[in-house]
């Protein structure tokens, strides 16, 4: 499929969120669509989908130009999208999320619930996903789920795929697995857009690139012929270097004690201090139990044993909110499922943590919610044509800004970021990392759970790798380094030890 995409204008509203965009995707090829949040990627791959009709502009595909793009007509013509926010039905199997809306009809006119169930099986099994189709969505890991939606696209004839940040769930091996898959889809003929903000994997995979920038075309090219300075250059429109982050050192007091954290069959024996100032990350590769560590943190997941002393002060971790009273906030992974209340204003969802914590009056003030938006979004950027849209309206990237924004509305002592750069862009990183030294410059003290070791290496002063539910290395600036993280993370200083003897350099 050749893909052109001629002149496209948006407007909603007096806003023009798209301003005469050209886009072309050439055939058997994977294309790499870049740009900040709310530069208008996803308004354009709206219009693609046939979710949003464009202004003005036309859509011409092998030569013809298609009329009126609707949903039905993207997917009649082999497009495909794989969004960034998944959209399974939790309470539905595996099996029924991958036909819902194209189920397959017996004979007799009833659903043909065993073809369905075989056809499942063969396309899980092409992704090498070890799924039952017939488990509940419900259960499965985020990671899984994404998979899911991957092997949705592919169940169906596709000649086109639009892939939205797929890989922010993904571990190191499921992406591995993705891209694997990508180049078998173009191989035989498929091309794919794909968007994501994570450059190492736009150059390891994509042939060419387009960039958006505040809604305007800004340059299309060869992958090969830029690196990632340039590319960076490109999407915020300056330059931006490692060197602008000054990271002071830490000589603060302790002020988190955790000890002997454990929490059967997730993680176990868990004990480190944190010092005022201090910003300790905590990596390590999938399946190591940080997720349910940091939820431990923060007393949303129940202990087998173990304590945590703030300030010389033992934390009730059965009442989250005595945890936040007392000084802990709490960025989670997954906005969409643990972070965002969709019902609710993008001005509800920055104010709720504040509600919950601090709020100790009979009414709310509007005009004190507006102002804690306006505060929040001169330090964050937040881009938002009105806070009152609910917030699922807004981008991925800006969703996680006001989420960010909820706490450190706080003030709180204690900061718990897990995977805080989640489908956000280099520009939004950069800032989120200043903000994070500018906490710790002010005495915070903040626990970044990360897998990225490039995030980790710019903003920690301490690293603490996991392996198999235990610390398993505690690594200073002064061997910090990638080749180190990945050498505990991978457990390779537990061979021939019976994988009891944990050490610390």
């Amino acid at each position: 499929m050749i893909l052109e995409m001629k002149g496209i204008t948006k407007y909603f509203g007096p806003v023009k969120a798209l301003d005469d965009v050209n886009f072309t995707v050439g055939d058997s090829e994977i294309h790499g669509l870049l740009g900040e949040n709310g530069a208008g990627k996803s308004t354009l791959m709206n219009i693609l989908g046939g979710a949003l009709q464009p202004t003005e502009g036309q859509i011409v595909i092998d030569g013809q130009v298609i009329e009126e793009m609707t949903i039905h007509r993207s997917n009649e013509l082999g497009i495909r999208f794989i969004h960034q926010e998944l959209n399974l039905v939790n309470d539905l199997m595996v099996y029924e999320n991958l036909f819902l809306g194209q189920e397959i009809n017996n004979r007799a006119g009833f659903l043909d619930r065993k073809q369905m169930i075989a056809r499942s099986r063969e396309v899980l099994s092409r992704i090498k996903l070890d799924i039952n189709p017939l488990e509940l969505v419900d259960n499965l890991e985020p990671s899984r789920k994404q998979l899911v939606e991957i092997a949705k696209a592919l169940l169906y004839e596709s000649k086109l795929i639009i892939m939205d940040e797929p890989t922010t769930s993904l571990t190191n091996k499921e992406v591995d697995i993705l891209f694997d898959i990508m180049r078998s889809l173009k191989a035989h003929g498929l091309s794919i857009i794909f968007i994501s903000h994570k450059m190492p994997e736009l150059f390891t995979i994509c042939d060419k690139y387009t960039v958006l920038r505040d809604g305007r075309f800004i340059e299309s090219g060869y992958f090969k012929d830029i690196d990632e300075q340039k590319a960076t250059n490109m999407l915020v429109g300056r330059s931006i270097v490692d060197s602008q982050l000054v990271k002071e050192d830490v000589r603060g007091e302790v002020v988190l004690s955790v000890q002997n954290l454990t929490c059967k069959g997730h993680f176990e024996g868990i004990s480190f201090d944190l010092q005022r100032g201090e910003v300790l990350a905590i990596t390590g590769l999938h399946g190591d139990g940080r997720g349910e560590l940091s939820e431990a943190l923060f007393g949303a997941r129940r202990l087998d044993a173990g304590t945590i002393v703030l300030n010389g002060t033992k934390l009730n971790l059965h009442n989250i909110r005595q945890v936040m009273k007392a000084g802990v906030g709490m960025v989670p992974r997954n906005r969409k499922e643990r972070s965002i209340i969709k019902d609710l204003s993008i001005l509800n969802n920055l104010s709720i943590a504040y509600f919950i914590s601090k709020h100790d009056k009979v009414f709310i003030s509007r005009r004190e919610e507006l102002e804690r938006f306006k505060r929040n979004q001169k330090v964050t950027n937040i881009r938002v044509n009105d806070v009152d849209d609910y917030i699922t309206s807004l981008s991925g990237g800006n969703q996680q800004k006001v989420i960010v924004s909820r706490w450190l509305e706080l003030d709180s002592d204690i900061y718990i970021l897990d995977n805080p750069t989640q489908g956000i862009d280099v520009g939004a990183k950069f800032e989120i990392y200043k903000l994070i030294n500018e906490l710790a410059r002010r005495g915070k003290s903040v626990v970044i759970f990360s897998s990225e070791f490039p995030e980790i290496y710019k903003i920690a002063d301490r690293c603490l790798v996991m392996y198999e539910g235990r610390i398993n290395a505690e690594l200073d600036r002064d061997h910090l380094t990638e080749v180190n993280v990945m050498y505990y993370a991978t457990g390779s200083n537990m061979e021939g030890i019976n994988g009891k003897n944990h050490q610390s350099v």
